[in-house]
């Protein structure tokens, strides 16, 4: 796990993730477990006794509850891709898709 601004580098299936959080419209069937995997890799995952989970991504952090089917709701999604853009992530994802995910 880092907790810098810093982009850090991410697998494929972590980029993928990525990529589906900024897409335009916005994607109604993220994985929630990826999302955790992706947000473990990025920044801090603290599991909380009332089931939901406390992440910080580069300076922020935010509460998230765990949604109640396998897939992120909507503004989980626009929280998330705020939270990342402010880490420098969308940076990163306009150099995958200009070069096709070969970062």
């Amino acid at each position: 796990m880092s907790s810098s601004s810093e982009p850090v580098h991410l697998n494929n299936h972590h980029r993928d993730t990525l990529l589906q959080i900024f897409q335009h419209p916005t994607s109604h069937n993220i994985d929630w477990q990826a999302v955790v995997s992706l947000l473990e890799a990025v920044g801090t995952v603290e599991p909380r006794h009332d089931g939901k989970y406390r992440i910080t991504v580069g300076g922020e952090t935010k509460v998230f509850t765990p949604p109640r089917h396998k897939d992120i709701e909507i503004d989980s999604i626009h929280d998330l891709r705020r939270m990342l853009s402010g880490a420098g992530y969308d940076a990163l994802v306009a150099q995958m898709e200009a070069k096709g995910k070969e970062v």
